[in-house]
């Protein structure tokens, strides 16, 4: 900003007007500005921002609501963001909300406590938000949020017309029976988690596909600490006549500490097990061995959701899951380990 122009108010809250006159513009242009309008010169857009970097001017919401009926503002209801699907999901909505002009408020909340998701979705709900995304909800808690909505838009990631999770654990099943599995084994998540049903849906829709019955099945909660904890049994189960030669898990933490507790019990992947995941977490390249996987367009669905919940035509689903290959899967063995 030039040193000639008049310097606003210092004190107090700084305002649309403080905006206005550091910028060099009306009222009326900043609201624009605000509101995201695409009718403005770039060169009046950027002095405006940069007079709002310059004062530090943040946008009463609550006040704005009043004259336009909308807070521009995305409420998120995330449980379990210690985890990488849930913590990369948010960060999604947050990217796809800014990229349409809007901001999310988000509220956290224990997913075994039906009483903390539902005083989650209050507190957003007090925010004035436009609509609400459900990150990561249990199946049991899901019905009861959408009823508690008050009327205000709310949709479900991973909630599109296309069970992206079904499909990708269909390409984990598909790649295990090229390499010669019959004996395919699944660790899956908590029974009432919305991914674990579409991910184990899919498995049993895959194996009926290709005219195999399920193996030998474990429930986990998603830690590496539960793939870990469950080894015994899995062991077990491979080393029985007929058991598994490949066990599909339902997400790389959990395959994570599997494989852990395979190596320390002697268990070759995949010499004697191929082991496949879900999510392609950063890490998983890493792993020992590097894992295969599948990944999801998240991206993709985060975009999809801010669009459905503000009313937004809906964009293309995204790119189809893509199951990535690495040395934890091979050529099935021909008899039990």
């Amino acid at each position: 900003m030039s040193t000639s122009e008049p310097t606003p108010r210092r004190g107090g809250r700084i305002g649309v007007r403080d905006v206005a006159q550091l910028a060099g513009v009306s009222t009326q242009t900043v609201s624009r500005v605000l509101n995201n309008s695409t009718s403005l010169r770039e060169e009046t857009r950027a002095r405006v921002l940069e007079a709002m970097i310059e004062l530090d001017y943040r946008p009463n919401n609550a006040a704005r609501a009043l004259g336009t009926a909308t807070t521009r503002t995305l409420g998120v209801v995330a449980t379990d963001v210690t985890l990488y699907g849930p913590a990369l999901a948010v960060a999604a909505l947050a990217a796809a909300a800014r990229d349409a002009g809007r901001w999310i408020a988000a509220a956290y909340a224990d997913a075994t406590d039906e009483l903390s998701v539902q005083s989650a979705l209050s507190h957003v709900l007090g925010q004035g938000v436009d609509g609400i995304v459900l990150v990561a909800p249990h199946a049991r808690t899901r019905d009861a949020l959408l009823d508690h909505a008050s009327g205000t838009p709310m949709v479900v990631m991973h909630g599109g017309p296309v069970d992206r999770q079904a499909e990708g654990t269909s390409l984990v099943v598909d790649h295990l029976v090229s390499l010669g599995h019959r004996r395919i084994g699944r660790l899956g998540g908590p029974a009432d988690w919305l991914e674990e049903l579409s991910r184990r849906s899919g498995y049993e829709a895959a194996l009926a596909a290709q005219g195999l019955a399920p193996g030998p099945s474990w429930v986990g909660d998603w830690s590496a600490e539960a793939g870990h904890r469950l080894t015994e049994q899995v062991v077990e189960a491979v080393r029985s006549p007929n058991g598994p030669t490949a066990v599909v898990v339902a997400n790389d933490q959990m395959a994570l500490g599997l494989m852990a507790g395979l190596r320390a019990r002697g268990v070759d992947v995949p010499g004697q097990l191929s082991v496949v995941g879900f999510d392609d977490n950063p890490d998983a390249a890493y792993y020992s061995p590097p894992l295969t996987t599948v990944s999801i367009d998240v991206t993709a669905e985060a975009r999809r959701c801010v669009a459905q919940v503000f009313g937004h035509e809906t964009p293309d689903e995204g790119a189809a899951p893509r199951l990535v290959a690495r040395s934890s899967t091979a050529t099935a063995v021909q008899s039990p380990a």
